[in-house]
């Protein structure tokens, strides 16, 4: 029988796609979820469906009970911290042996975001809990550029306050790909390591409107606005006040250049380089076509 793995965030991109790399693998899979009545993604690939909330300590006991390894993602938020706090407490007593945690990119004391500060109190947490730990800090998600697909399909344009940053942006994919392979590795190999996977190249959201353009063919612009503008944008669209300020504070620190590098984690560990954003816009086109 081979060792029972607990994906927390199993019905988010990262997890679902990670669920998807793991499918013939030897692990036991659970899920932890909310609720099951959104957990298809998870049966799907064969999954046992476990119902906890990491924001409530007392519902997790039973899914981590004969957990081996976890894979640990928390919600993006204020309570991100506090969440983290109990999945590793959970994981403690019930014998946990491993877990692969999700960070964020330049989580630290002086991230200048309140999100980067908040992930790096847990990932401390976790480095002093006894468990054997690998932490993984990717960089700005390409998928992210699916909130900017109705501007860019109606109007061939899109709008951040990142100013002309580059940015090191990866695939979800390829985030998944990497925490698969850490997992399914030999047992310690990336025991006290702390990754940054990145794509293939720092680019603008110039240059990135410019990939858009090659692939969709016709004119897609990028436009720089400022960080009043993104928070009403964001507002707007329901994003709640907290989250909005964390977004504009991403922004802010990308248009310092904060984001423009790239590391060679990726290949060194997964054997392949990463996608392209070109690629991804070729693999996703008809979410950013017109009409």
């Amino acid at each position: 029988m081979g060792r029972t793995l607990l994906i927390t965030g199993a019905n988010g991109s990262v997890s679902s796609a990670l669920l998807n790399h793991l499918a013939d693998s030897d692990f036991e899979i659970r899920a932890l979820v909310r609720d099951p009545a959104r957990a298809d993604t998870a049966r799907e690939h064969g999954a046992q469906v476990c119902v906890g909330d990491l924001d409530d300590a007392r519902s997790l006991p039973e899914a981590f009970d004969g957990v081996d390894d976890l894979w640990l993602l928390t919600p993006n938020g204020p309570r991100s911290s506090e969440n983290s706090m109990n999945a590793v407490w959970a994981a403690r007593q019930a014998g946990v042996q491993r877990v692969v945690r999700l960070s964020a990119i330049g989580a630290a004391n002086d991230a200048p975001t309140r999100s980067g500060r908040l992930h790096a109190l847990s990932d401390h947490e976790l480095q002093g809990s006894g468990m054997t730990w690998t932490i993984l800090r990717p960089h700005w998600f390409m998928q992210n550029l699916f909130n900017e697909a109705g501007d860019i399909a109606a109007n061939g344009t899109f709008s951040l306050n990142a100013g002309h940053g580059r940015l090191g942006m990866i695939d979800v994919r390829d985030i998944a790909a990497f925490a698969a392979r850490v997992l399914t590795d030999p047992a310690g190999q990336h025991h006290g390591k702390i990754y940054t996977p990145t794509g293939p190249e720092s680019l603008s959201f110039t240059e990135v409107a410019e990939r858009f353009g090659a692939v969709l063919g016709r004119t897609v612009e990028y436009a720089a606005h400022d960080d009043e503008a993104e928070r009403a944008t964001l507002l707007s669209y329901g994003v709640p006040p907290w989250i909005a300020d964390m977004l504009v504070e991403y922004g802010q620190a990308y248009a310092s250049g904060w984001g423009d590098f790239t590391t060679d984690d990726f290949e060194e560990v997964v054997g392949r380089p990463p996608r392209g954003v070109q690629e991804f816009i070729r693999d996703h086109a008809d979410a950013f076509a017109a009409g």
